[in-house]
């Protein structure tokens, strides 16, 4: 636990250190935010009673923060650490394995609540963000949603050789996600071919899965069982394609 302890610290100060990471993860989505309320306004949601634009979107917005650490920030920052010699250093070292996984899981986990919670403070002092029907449940999904997506970014960090690659890599396949599962943009807006496609995508379901917890209090059951498919073909692909050198 000790050694644990201390690796996290450690892999949070470089974490802190790294001026884009923490622009995207911190400040990107208070950015975005502010940007499309101005656009598409905070009037009232049409047969929802009470319930005002920034309700419903404010926590699809949340999900930026779990695309951004999980398939941007953590397999770049791993697959640079193959590259550059330090995995197999470390592994070298009386640390167990999974120490070293764990710090990393640890510190882009308490990134992504830190760069949610921002965004949503900034969202109740600016808007008057309605408070969650299911607090409890809420952070659940977040923290699971997480997991799952985490586990999605050890299969990328285990597939790419460096980290241009996993920067390249990373950004085809989170941006399009973004865009299309109605995390920035509304999918009431799409038209029905993009709608159906974005059926398929995980991370339209964390956006499903939060939206409603946050507005109805109420349970997605298909939102959850993708996501756990998500984590356990993730973990298994991951626990065969991860290297250390």
């Amino acid at each position: 636990m000790r050694a644990l302890v201390k690796m996290t610290w450690m892999e949070t100060k470089l974490f802190l250190r790294e001026p884009i990471a923490i622009f995207f993860t911190l400040a990107f989505p208070v950015m975005i935010l502010l940007l499309f309320s101005a656009i598409f306004g905070n009037e009232p949601v049409p047969g929802m009673s009470g319930v005002r634009s920034v309700d419903v979107q404010a926590p699809g917005y949340t999900t930026m923060v779990i695309g951004t650490t999980a398939l941007l920030g953590l397999p770049i920052t791993l697959a640079a650490y193959r590259r550059q010699g330090i995995l197999r250093r470390l592994r070298a070292t009386p640390l167990h394995p999974s120490v070293i996984l764990v710090a990393q899981v640890l510190v882009n986990l308490l990134m992504t609540v830190l760069g949610i919670a921002i965004m949503l403070v900034a969202a109740w002092l600016v808007y008057d963000l309605r408070l969650p029907e299911a607090p409890l449940g809420v952070a659940f999904a977040f923290v699971f949603a997480t997991i799952s997506f985490f586990a999605l970014g050890f299969v990328l960090a285990g597939l790419l050789p460096s980290e241009r690659t996993a920067t390249v890599v990373g950004q085809v396949v989170y941006f399009p996600m973004l865009f299309l599962s109605g995390a920035v943009v509304p999918r009431e807006l799409f038209p029905e071919t993009l709608h159906r496609v974005s059926d398929f995508l995980p991370l339209t379901h964390v956006v499903n899965l939060i939206q409603e917890l946050w507005i109805e209090g109420n349970w997605n059951l298909t939102a959850l069982v993708v996501l756990f498919g998500l984590l356990v073909v993730s973990v298994a692909v991951s626990a065969r394609t991860f290297r250390w050198e």
